[in-house]
């Protein structure tokens, strides 16, 4: 317990704790947008900044993988030196970062706005959940995580749709400067709303650590995003391969070693946590993916303008929303159990991918069918996989537990990107070897309309092989966290009996 909490809070939880995490889950619905707004403004970026793909995805890449970096180390600051003042402090930098991009004139400037606004959105997406992890009583925690994980699915898929009303107004600049009135509005009510709290024996921030896992996992990333181009097998790419996997080792071991990392291995020993944390990156990697390659197919092969490219994602967030917000998905997983909750959502989510990829080619059916089914199965899983994580992680530590859980869902997110898209790239490449810089040139040098249809179906061949690999992987993810989860239980029943 902090300083700042009294007994009665910490049993009847705060009297204002609803209203406190309607603030929180703003702020962190901000930072959510971000991580798909870009999604649906790659074609006005391709035009006005001559972005090519891997300047595209660097853009999406840089934000989510520094905040993959620094989340760990935000989270243990936020334990140490107060949730609130790193809630603050973390919209005043997203604030900044995102007058940064709205202003930027060059892909370069671009993409180190979006780094500096990683480093803003690292603070709030850790501290979000630690406080609302402090705010509310052990029995209300469940559902509170469901509202919370519903505004995570909320952001990662509303973020085109917003994309697409501002694009259809106003220029591309103008989807990062909306983010200033709601981070103002944001500052006042964490001020005057949010409660201090934090531990003060926590352990200091590890920067060692956040510099080497920062390093190791954008050197990964960008072997991934250069394969297409450079060849898998080219001297640049196994280079820096080989260079993020002994780096990202490398912090392996200095985190074992250490007083207070960032990363406590010993939980990898909890079959419950290391069960939720491969669902909880298998599940990101899939949406993310997912949403990245889609927005592009609707707009570059169907035709469909910014907004309703947007719309047409929409039914996502719909699902999430309804079912999380209604408590249904906290129903059936009281119901279920937590391991079969998180199957059967990640199963669903696996099959939406399979009916985007073999459906989409034959109208929106397909892509509304997939669509509603990564949803209903995200809105059962996240909640189930966040209070997992959460429930293996000491009370006094909840900012390292959510940067945890932040950290791999964003690095699942980025990699999903990345990975996926280079999968696309790669077909897309093989298939129209002289388009293989990105979609937008190749039908701009078309010659023909059947040129055209040419360059179009290997792209619509390209998504539908990459989210294949993603179905396969969310399927995998589901199955390996449910068992371990299982056997957990089981574990914790035999020890019980004993007792």
């Amino acid at each position: 317990m902090s300083p700042t909490q009294t007994p009665t809070q910490t049993y009847q939880g705060h009297p204002q704790r609803w209203l406190i995490l309607g603030v929180i889950c703003l702020a962190q619905l901000t930072v959510l947008l971000d991580n798909t707004v870009l999604n649906v403004a790659i074609p006005s970026l391709t035009r006005e900044l001559g972005a090519g793909t891997a300047d595209i995805q660097w853009m999406i890449n840089a934000y989510s993988l520094v905040q993959s970096g620094l989340l760990l180390t935000a989270g243990s600051a936020a334990d140490r030196y107060g949730r609130k003042k790193m809630l603050v402090a973390g919209l005043v930098l997203f604030g900044i970062g995102s007058v940064a991009a709205g202003l930027a004139d060059s892909t370069g400037q671009l993409i180190a706005a979006r780094a500096g606004m990683g480093v803003g959105g690292a603070l709030l997406l850790t501290t979000t959940l630690a406080v609302a992890m402090q705010i509310f009583t052990p029995d209300e925690q469940p559902k509170a995580i469901g509202v919370w994980s519903a505004v995570n699915a909320l952001g990662f898929a509303t973020g085109p749709l917003l994309g697409g009303f501002m694009l259809d107004h106003f220029w591309w600049g103008a989807i990062f400067l909306v983010n200033l009135p709601v981070v103002a509005l944001g500052i006042v009510a964490v001020v005057a709303l949010v409660p201090e709290s934090k531990n003060p024996r926590g352990d200091r921030p590890d920067l060692l650590g956040a510099l080497l896992s920062t390093i190791g996992m954008s050197a990964l990333v960008y072997a991934i995003i250069s394969g297409p181009e450079h060849g898998w097998a080219s001297g640049r790419v196994m280079a820096t391969a080989v260079g993020a996997v002994a780096v990202l080792a490398l912090f392996a071991h200095w985190e074992s070693r250490i007083p207070y990392p960032m990363l406590d291995l010993h939980f990898f020993r909890d079959q419950r946590f290391t069960g939720a944390v491969a669902g909880a990156v298998l599940i990101t990697f899939g949406m993310g993916g997912a949403l990245f390659l889609l927005t592009q197919h609707l707009q570059f092969v169907l035709g469909y303008g910014p907004l309703e490219a947007g719309l047409r994602t929409a039914p996502l967030a719909l699902a999430v929303v309804a079912l999380n917000f209604s408590g249904l998905s906290a129903k059936w997983t009281a119901k279920l159990g937590t391991p079969v909750s998180i199957a059967l959502g990640m199963v669903l989510m696996s099959g939406g991918l399979v009916s985007i990829a073999t459906l989409t080619a034959h109208g929106y059916g397909g892509t509304l069918l997939g669509l509603l089914l990564i949803g209903v199965g995200c809105a059962i899983a996240n909640p189930a996989m966040a209070h997992a994580i959460m429930s293996a992680i000491p009370r006094e530590k909840a900012g390292v537990g959510a940067g945890i859980n932040g950290t791999l869902a964003e690095f699942g997110n980025g990699l999903g990107v990345a990975v996926l898209g280079a999968v696309l790239n790669s077909r897309f490449a093989a298939l129209i070897p002289v388009a293989a810089t990105s979609l937008p040139a190749a039908l701009a040098s078309a010659g023909s309309a059947d040129e055209r249809g040419r360059i179009t179906d290997a792209f619509s061949s390209g998504l539908e092989t990459s989210q294949l690999v993603g179905a396969v992987a969310v399927l995998l993810g589901g199955l390996l966290a449910a068992a371990l989860l299982r056997w957990a239980e089981r574990e914790d029943s035999a020890v019980a009996v004993s007792v």
